[in-house]
């Protein structure tokens, strides 16, 4: 039988354990621009970054810019902006990506799956009628189908017109 391979170069870093220790929320000292950090929009309360790992095509973090850890200690401002960015952010793939449905959530805490336990923020990832199959079961394998940078330049325009 004929051997067949995924591919998928941008999991390298994660499977290796190569993870940068670095905040991805937070300010770098590079002063790396938005496209390689993968932002697709920011203001003074919350941003929206493009998950490096996705799950799923369009997997997106919404944060608050302020570094903090827990939900509770989120101000009613920052909780407020969080989810009118999820509301917009669901218009944008909702008409871009057209999904049947949403998982949406925070993981807080190491062990809940948080890969970033000390900066909380609201996983947003776009699904459709049978994208779980066989792969994901067996041996953790996702398929996604467009290319990071392909899709963020995509969606950046539709990010741009958002005014919280």
């Amino acid at each position: 039988m004929k051997k067949r391979i995924l591919w998928a170069p941008w999991r390298g870093e994660y499977v290796s354990g190569k993870k940068d220790s670095t905040c991805i929320f937070c300010p770098p000292n590079n002063n790396l621009p938005d496209e390689k950090r993968l932002i697709l929009y920011k203001d003074q309360k919350v941003l929206v970054i493009m998950n490096k790992f996705p799950y799923n095509t369009g997997h997106l973090l919404i944060a608050p810019r302020r570094h903090i850890a827990k939900l509770e200690d989120l101000t009613d401002e920052e909780l407020l902006n969080i989810m009118k960015m999820c509301q917009e952010t669901i218009k944008i793939l909702k008409k871009v990506l057209k999904p049947d449905g949403f998982n949406i959530g925070f993981n807080l805490g190491k062990i809940a799956g948080a890969g970033y336990p000390d900066h909380i923020h609201l996983q947003l990832v776009p699904r459709w009628k049978g994208d779980t199959n066989f792969l994901a079961i067996l041996d953790e394998v996702r398929v996604i189908s467009q290319h990071l940078i392909s899709l963020y330049k995509t969606l950046f325009p539709y990010f741009q017109s958002i005014n919280l």
